[in-house]
C-alpha cells in the first residue's frame, strides 16, 4: 500500500514556519502585504481568494482585496497593477485568474511588476528560473517539491515524468526537477505511447486536466505519485488526473486528492509573498 503524501500537515508546517518569521519581522516593525485583485464573480475564483485571505491571517500576512467587478475595462486593471506596483506597502500582487472575457490576460500578468509578482508568472521570473538565478517560481509546482523533500524522497537521480506542459505548471515543474537533478521527460497530448513514456518514471507528475486518465497500467511499481489535477466529478465528489483507486496498490507513494498538491499552492505563496521582504 502507498504512503500518503499529505499535503495538509505540509503545508501547516510550511505556513507556521513563515507565521514565525512573519512574527520576528513584525517584532522589528517589518511588514508583508499581498494584494489580490478578483475580477467579476466566478464562484470557483471566489473561493480561492478567500482561502488565500485566511491564509494571510493564519500567517500574519496583511491582505488588502480589490474585488471589481466582471465589466472592469482592461484599462481600468492595468491602472490599479500600476498603482500597486508603486506602493512602498505593497509587497506581492496577485490577479485571480481566470480574467473575463475581452481583458488579455498575458497584458494584464506582464503589467504586474517582477519584484511583486509573487505567483511567479511573470516573463522575467520564468526567464529567471529557466537559467538558475533566483526569483518567484510558480506556488503549484515549487509546492510539488516542497512534498517530495519534505516526504524524504529523493529527487536527484531518479527519472521523472511530467505529464502536461502548461506555462503554470507543466514547464516550470519540469524545470524545477532538473535543478534538483532529476532527469527529466515531458509528456503531452502528442506524445506517442503515453503509456510506454510514464512506466519509466520513478516520479510522476501529473497535470493534464482531465479526471482519473491515469489508472494503473500507466505507473511503474514502486513509483511516486503527483497528482496536481482536481475535478468534480459526476458524483459531486473531487477527483484529480489519476484513478487514485487503481494506482495506490502500485505506487510506493502518492498524493490524495483532496488534501495532496492543493493546500501546498496557498503555502507557497505565503512563502513567496515572505520572500518579498526576507530576499
Amino acid at each position: 500500500m502507498a504512503k500518503l503524501i499529505d499535503g495538509k500537515a505540509i503545508s501547516l508546517a510550511v505556513k507556521d514556519e513563515i507565521k514565525a518569521k512573519t512574527e520576528e519581522l513584525a517584532a522589528k516593525g517589518i511588514s508583508v502585504t499581498l494584494a489580490v485583485i478578483l475580477v467579476g464573480e466566478d464562484p470557483a475564483s471566489q473561493v480561492y481568494v478567500k482561502n488565500k485571505k485566511k491564509a494571510c491571517e493564519y500567517c500574519g500576512i496583511r491582505s488588502l482585496s480589490y474585488e471589481l467587478p466582471a465589466d472592469t475595462t482592461e484599462e481600468k486593471l492595468l491602472d490599479l497593477i500600476k498603482e500597486l506596483n508603486d506602493r512602498d506597502d505593497v509587497n506581492g500582487i496577485l490577479v485571480q485568474l481566470p480574467l473575463p472575457d475581452g481583458i488579455n490576460e498575458d497584458r494584464v500578468l506582464d503589467e504586474i511588476s517582477p519584484l511583486k509578482d509573487v505567483d511567479g508568472f511573470h516573463p522575467v521570473n520564468v526567464g529567471k528560473l529557466s537559467i538558475g538565478k533566483k526569483g518567484y517560481v510558480s506556488c503549484t509546482p515549487a509546492g510539488v517539491i516542497q512534498l517530495l523533500k519534505r516526504s524524504g524522497i529523493e529527487i536527484s537521480g531518479k527519472e521523472c515524468v511530467v505529464v502536461g506542459r502548461s506555462n503554470i505548471v507543466g514547464k516550470p515543474m519540469a524545470m524545477l526537477l532538473l535543478r534538483e537533478n532529476g532527469t527529466v521527460t515531458v509528456t503531452h497530448s502528442r506524445t506517442a505511447d503515453l503509456r510506454e513514456v510514464t512506466k519509466r518514471a520513478d516520479i510522476l507528475v501529473v497535470a493534464i486536466g482531465k479526471p482519473r486518465f491515469i489508472d494503473a497500467s500507466y505507473v511503474k511499481d514502486g513509483a511516486v505519485v503527483i497528482d496536481v489535477g482536481i475535478h468534480r466529478g459526476e458524483d459531486g465528489k473531487l477527483c484529480g488526473d489519476v484513478d487514485f483507486d487503481s494506482v495506490e496498490p502500485v505506487a510506493s507513494a502518492i498524493t490524495p486528492v483532496p488534501g495532496g498538491v492543493g493546500p501546498m499552492t496557498i503555502a507557497m505563496l505565503m512563502y513567496n509573498c515572505l520572500s518579498s521582504v526576507c530576499d
